[in-house]
């Protein structure tokens, strides 16, 4: 067994352990999926240590068929696209678990989710064949679903059928998407990433410009993108904070993932509709940050301030340059651990206070000086300020969109400003003015919730003062991608 099959497996292996563990026994249950989750994040660690990143093709792939009459494999393999994703995954997976000593109802079944989470969410990074990536894809909705409606806030029946639909009906036009690809391959081709890529390029260009477009809706709404981002607020608002870190921090990542995979297959009708996909990247960051600031609940700030965020992305993809293209990796693992460590930090302070509306707040750096450290270093990386990973990420965005579109890039500036407005506003409402008595006596971060949150906010110093080691992680794979897009549409 190869090291991706073997780090496939073992949330699955945990979440099965589980199911035999009994149910009352809650001290093994927490300790033997923060076991299973650790492992998955040193196998993803070892799995960097080995990455040759000087080779940007696909590295420690697995193969072997699964049907011979439709020519699906289970491939597996890893590039410098996808590998920031895994460990990203891992990492946050093993935090989430440390964010869930709250969960106090049926905690055997909470844990499997989480790690039946983690094993599609892992597949879908890992796969290299369409017909797998669509399993795990349609795979995290079940156990996501589930955590939401059994484990969420009042509305959360509401929010998981909402998450549900919409999510689904994206995964629809995907699957049209892709069976289209499939009738320009040559008789029992098979379903490989490679071979289909080489068959989308060979459609008619009206053909690959609504294929396009249904990847755009059925990745779209994962990410999310203006307009098909309302089930987000929703959904974040109601989702233990645990699950928010997840669904923020690497579920919307796996739509931007596809995108990325997608324009790389059909440069040409990329370049069609790179009007639409900019327009809808400004809309998308402006929109977003006015409704952040506007917000008085801090969980349906960050779940808006995320739409902002993913418009970025968004930005840097549609620019089909080599500086837009590594800026979307860095703001993908950016926006992660930055959305990570700021549901985790609201999860903390709301167990707390039980509320998380920001006016119910203030001079909080009193009582809580550790999480104010870390609220307010997350904050500043949320505002791109440098020194923090979210500087060189929206840094790479603003050079990839001025190369492409010049004086408009001035829309994310303004952007910026408004990320910038609201998260000022933020620290200045928990940590200044006059202790309110009812927040006089809240205890301030615990050791294993101070390890938790000092590992993300590390990374985010972290990759802030010395990105080299993330931006050489994908740059090989990205100028092969980059010189794939050239060679096609120049």
């Amino acid at each position: 067994m190869g090291i991706l099959s073997l780090l496939l497996i073992t949330p699955a292996i945990g979440a099965l352990i589980l199911a035999l563990v009994p149910g009352q026994d809650t001290k093994q249950i927490r300790l033997a999926a923060n076991i299973f989750a650790a492992l998955s994040f040193l196998l993803s660690c070892w799995l960097v240590v080995m990455y040759d990143i000087h080779d940007g093709a696909l590295q420690f792939e697995e193969q072997f068929v699964l049907n011979p009459k439709l020519g699906t494999a289970f491939a597996l393999g890893v590039d410098g696209l996808s590998l920031p994703m895994v460990v990203l995954a891992t990492l946050l997976t093993s935090i989430a678990l440390l964010a869930s000593f709250s969960i106090k109802n049926s905690v055997k079944g909470y844990y499997i989710s989480i790690l039946m989470l983690e094993f599609g969410m892992v597949g879908v990074f890992l796969s290299q064949d369409w017909s797998l990536f669509y399993i795990f894809w349609e795979l995290t909705l079940i156990p996501l679903f589930i955590l939401i409606a059994r484990w969420g806030g009042t509305r959360r029946n509401v929010a998981s059928i909402n998450f549900v639909l919409y999510t689904m009906g994206g995964s629809v036009f995907m699957l049209i998407s892709l069976l289209a690809i499939s009738q320009y391959m040559p008789p029992h081709g098979g379903t490989l990433m490679s071979a289909m890529t080489i068959a989308a390029q060979s459609m008619p260009r009206d053909e690959q410009v609504w294929v396009l477009l249904g990847f755009l809706i059925g990745f779209g709404v994962k990410m999310p993108i203006f307009p098909l981002h309302g089930w987000l607020p929703l959904a974040h608002v109601e989702a233990p904070s645990p699950v928010s870190i997840l669904l923020s921090g690497i579920l919307l990542k796996m739509g931007a993932y596809g995108m990325i995979r997608v324009i790389v297959m059909l440069p040409e009708a990329t370049q069609i509709l790179q009007t639409l996909l900019i327009t809808l990247a400004l809309i998308g960051m402006i929109y977003g940050g006015v409704l952040a600031w506007r917000q008085t609940d801090m969980k349906a700030m960050v779940a808006y301030s995320s739409v902002s965020h993913m418009g970025i992305i968004l930005l840097d993809i549609a620019t089909m340059n080599k500086t837009g293209l590594i800026g979307a990796v860095l703001q993908m693992t950016a926006h992660g651990l930055v959305a990570g460590a700021m549901f985790l930090l609201v999860g903390l302070l709301y167990e707390r206070t039980h509320t998380r509306n920001i006016l119910d707040y203030s001079s909080l750096v009193r009582v809580m000086p550790r999480f104010a450290l870390f609220m307010t270093i997350t904050l500043f990386a949320a505002m791109g300020l440098p020194g923090t990973v979210g500087f060189i990420a929206e840094l790479h965005a603003i050079v990839g969109g001025f190369q492409e579109w010049g004086n408009l890039m001035i829309l994310l500036g303004v952007s910026i400003l408004i990320g910038t407005a609201y998260a000022m506003r933020t620290i200045g409402m928990l940590f200044t003015g006059p202790v309110k008595p009812q927040m006089r006596d809240i205890e301030d971060l615990k050791l294993y919730e101070l390890i938790a949150a000092g590992v993300l906010v590390a990374a985010i110093v972290l990759f802030g003062l010395w990105p080299a080691p993330l931006i050489d992680l994908s740059m090989a794979t990205v100028n092969i991608m980059n010189d794939t897009i050239n060679q096609s549409i120049r």
